[in-house]
């Protein structure tokens, strides 16, 4: 293990060097004065292109772009990704996860995954949520200097397969080793609030060298807790409402997916309100 994280701080060096000029630009522009909640940088995670509309309409500093929110968030299409690049101006981080279920990845999945990183970088991606284990509950730090390699310059994220390892603790250092800009958690725990003992614990032992991000389960009731109670700067949310479909036939026999699937006439969208909501939260607690 430790060969392979010194592979994966050799490898970020060049990278670092090359991203110094670029990068430093665009974390000054889309960092600073661009959605900002006065020291809080709200990301909002939507799966349309109407979600991405409103989560910026909100005011939502950064959108994680996904399809398939109730398995957790798939790699999103690149026809989504084409249109929502076009109507936003906030940064799309575009999700790089082939399927639902558990982060342990076959060889070809791992080929899907690197080909949809190097398909989202050229349609406009502005970063990449990924994430993988072993078999045992660590980071698979192997797969993951892979695709960190393939994702650059790009900033990339550790999702909440982070809420999956053995060893909280440990895995924090090895995304700090491997050079991941930030993780997304829910402390390990089934929402931000419930595990908002862990997410203090790793924002105290990050110590700024990674971006701790709370998300799960985060609404207008409990984000000044959550931000608080963790010493957080930036939060990650959905903020969505149910919105009827504008069918007039509906077949009730009939659903297009397993027993436990969404209705089918009803959407669920990103609400404008929520998100403005959460921002303004997010500034009174300065």
């Amino acid at each position: 293990m430790k060969d392979t994280l010194l592979a994966a701080v050799v490898l970020r060096q060049p990278i670092r060097g090359r991203m110094q000029g670029s990068m430093v630009r665009w974390i000054e522009q889309f960092s600073g004065s661009v959605g900002m909640a006065d020291g809080f940088l709200m990301e909002v995670c939507v799966d349309s292109v109407e979600s991405a509309i409103n989560a910026e309409r909100g005011g939502a500093c950064r959108i994680e772009l996904c399809s398939s929110l109730l398995e957790g968030g798939i790699t999103p299409s690149i026809g989504l990704l084409q249109v929502v690049k076009q109507h936003v101006q906030i940064p799309v981080f575009a999700m790089i996860r082939p399927r639902g279920g558990d982060f342990l990845y076959s060889d070809r999945e791992v080929e899907v995954m690197k080909r949809d990183i190097h398909l989202c970088k050229s349609h406009g991606a502005d970063g990449v949520v990924l994430g993988a284990l072993s078999e045992d509950g660590s980071v698979d730090t192997e797969l993951c200097v892979e695709l960190l390699a393939a994702s650059r310059p790009l900033p990339v994220t550790f999702h909440r397969a982070f809420d999956m390892v053995r060893d909280p603790v440990v895995a924090m250092e090895t995304l700090i080793a491997l050079g991941f800009e930030r993780v997304l958690t829910s402390g390990s725990d089934s929402s931000a609030l419930e595990g908002l003992p862990l997410i203090k614990r790793l924002v105290e032992q990050a110590k700024g060298r990674i971006i701790v991000m709370p998300g799960g389960g985060i609404t207008e009731r409990n984000l000044q807790r959550i931000l608080e109670g963790s010493g957080a700067q930036e939060f990650h949310c959905s903020a969505r409402s149910s919105k009827d479909s504008a069918m007039k036939f509906r077949n009730s026999c009939v659903s297009m997916g397993a027993a436990l699937s969404a209705p089918e006439y009803a959407l669920k969208v990103s609400d404008v309100s929520k998100i403005r909501t959460l921002n303004a939260i997010a500034k009174n607690i300065l």
